[in-house]
This record gives C-alpha cells, structure tokens and sequence, in this order.
C-alpha cells in the first residue's frame, strides 16, 4: 500500500490526482528511502575498504568525508551504490557530476507513489513499468537506483557521447542491468524530446534534473556561495570550481532552468499520447509560477507538484499529465494488469 507521504503538495489551477499529498516531518527523507539518520562508516568500509582514507571527524565529533574533496564524493558514492544497491561497478570521468544519492533516491520513492495513485494505492514494479531519463548523464544514477529499487525498465538520455558511454559502461560492468536499461544520446541539440523517441514507444514516467544555472559564471558563483555556508570558503585551500562537479550540459544551459524546463514542457504535449507522466525536479521555487503558466499553455489535464527535502536543504518536481481519468485506467489495464 502507498505509506505515509510528506508534506501538501502546492496547488495549481489544473486538475490534481487524488494522490496521499506528503505530510512528513520537515527535513526527513522518504518513509522508504534507505539512507535514514547517519551513515553506518564501519560498515561501509568494510563493504569498500577505499573509503577508509577518506573519512574524517566532523566538528561534531562523528565520522564523514569532506563534500568538497571531489575524490572522497565519488568513493563514497561508489561505496553506497554497492552497500545498498548491489553496484559493485561504479565510476565516472573526471569533473562529471558526482550526484547525492540520497535525494536522487527521494525523486524515485515519490514518482513510485504517483503511479501508485493510479493503480489503486499499489506501487507497479517490475518489467512491466518503463521510465524514460531525461539527461541520465555520466552517472546513470536514476536508471540504477530505480531498476533496484522496484525493478523498473529504463532509457537514459543525454546529447553528450561522454556521458553515454560512461553510462554504458556502469551498466556493462554489473550484471543483470543491459536488459533493464538502455542509453540512447539525443543528437539534436535544440531538441528534447523530438527525434528521440520512437512513435511506438511508451512511457510510464519520465523524469529530469534540469540544467539549473544559466551560464558557467553562475554556476560557479552558486558553488562559492555554498562553500561559504558550510565554512570551507578558506583562501588557502583549492576547492572545487563547481560544487559536485558537472559538466555544461549538466549544470547550465541558455535561459537556465526555466527555460530548459519551459522546453521540456511543449515538447511533452507533442508526446502526451506516449507517456502517463512527465515529470520534472524544479531546484528554484520562483520558476514553479512559469511552469504552472507554460503547463496549463500546453494543455496539461493534472498537476502536481510534491515537496521534497534532505535536512536543510529543500526540494521539489513537478508532474504533468496529458491523459484523461480514462485514459490512465486504460492504460493502467494494458501494462500493468
């Protein structure tokens, strides 16, 4: 059955699901998420003993690693993925995107929870469910997390041949993952959709991390401001120019994240026929009044938007459907009865 969820969604002027809204405690993680309170190092460490010259005291006297220390993110990373996923392979090229796993894995439990809102409180697993990834990147951490978690079938998408082959690489290096999950680059750089997908395709969600900056100085500027308040703005230490690493495609594009998502949105109506929900992570709260305005100009029947949140920091996605109650019942009869 569907669990507890959050925190009330925000309302818009469309139609909503009838969907348990989230009403968890403020700062908490997704009543399934497996990353609750504090990371257990002895045990990850003896899971992938590398870790163990990363880790440090924090000033509060418990173990952790350093956030700003690229090559510590990425083999704590590396060390999760295989403690709680069973990804005993896992890397990425240098100044990649090194992605938090833990609210990567929000994103998922909450998009399990929407199509569960269709299928009478239960979560669809399985083969039977396909999600489509919009902008999988070099880390493929969507694919893998959601294929393990309720062994859903994936196509990862990205314009960079870089990150599709690093990509392809995860997946080849762990067995069971090259029949569950597919990369595909979208070789149109004006285009998201379009020229991707072929007609006969479905898609029971999609999902996104949009590009959020809009130019590299500003990225940059964000990683600054948040080296700042976590305290290790220190002048006589190199930290990393952007904040988790990423490359353009990752981090910005042209009009930034309202834009991007502005574009993923049209381009969705286009495809509305082939995909039960599209969907959207929103890092800003003052672009969500744009996405409402771009989505009820495209047409979409039902909206959501669910808050998300990892301690202090706060997130969100938005949700869009192009099909009627009807058509989500037809379509909940043919694929996942």
């Amino acid at each position: 059955m569907l669990p507890p969820a959050k925190r009330p969604s925000k309302k818009t002027t469309a139609p909503r699901p009838s969907a348990p809204k989230p009403d968890a405690a403020k700062g908490q993680l997704h009543p399934r998420n497996r990353h609750q309170g504090r990371y257990d190092f002895p045990a990850l460490i003896k899971t992938s003993p590398e870790l163990a010259a990363f880790v440090i005291i924090n000033p509060y006297g418990n173990q952790s690693i350093d956030f700003a220390n690229p090559a510590a993110v990425k083999v704590f990373n590396r060390a999760l993925l295989k403690q709680f996923y069973g990804i005993n392979h896992w890397d990425i090229p240098a100044d990649y995107l090194c992605p938090p796993i833990p609210g990567r894995a929000d994103y998922l439990h909450y998009l399990a929870d929407l199509l569960a809102a269709s299928n009478a409180g239960e979560i669809p697993r399985g083969a039977k469910v396909r999600a489509l990834d919009v902008g999988v990147g070099a880390n493929c951490i969507y694919p893998l997390l959601g294929n393990r978690e309720y062994a859903w079938q994936f196509l990862g998408a990205d314009i960079a041949a870089e990150a599709i082959a690093s990509a392809k690489a995860i997946v080849q290096a762990n067995p069971g993952l090259r029949d569950a999950i597919e990369l595909r680059q979208q070789r149109d750089r004006a285009h998201i959709f379009q020229g991707l997908l072929n007609s006969d395709e479905r898609f029971d969600l999609t999902l996104c991390n949009p590009p959020f900056h809009a130019s590299a100085e500003e990225a940059s500027s964000g990683s600054k401001r948040k080296w700042r308040n976590l305290g290790k703005l220190d002048p006589k230490r190199k930290l990393p120019v952007l904040n988790f690493g990423g490359q353009a495609a990752e981090l910005w594009c042209k009009g930034g994240e309202a834009a991007f998502v502005s574009q993923l949105i049209r381009e969705s109506a286009a495809v509305g026929q082939q995909v039960l929900w599209f969907s959207s992570l929103i890092s800003k709260a003052g672009n969500l009044q744009g996405v409402y305005s771009a989505l009820k100009k495209a047409g979409a029947l039902q909206v959501q938007t669910v808050e998300m949140a990892q301690g202090q920091k706060q997130s969100r996605f938005v949700a869009w459907t192009f099909q009627t109650p009807e058509q989500q019942q037809a379509w909940r009869k043919e694929r996942w009865s």
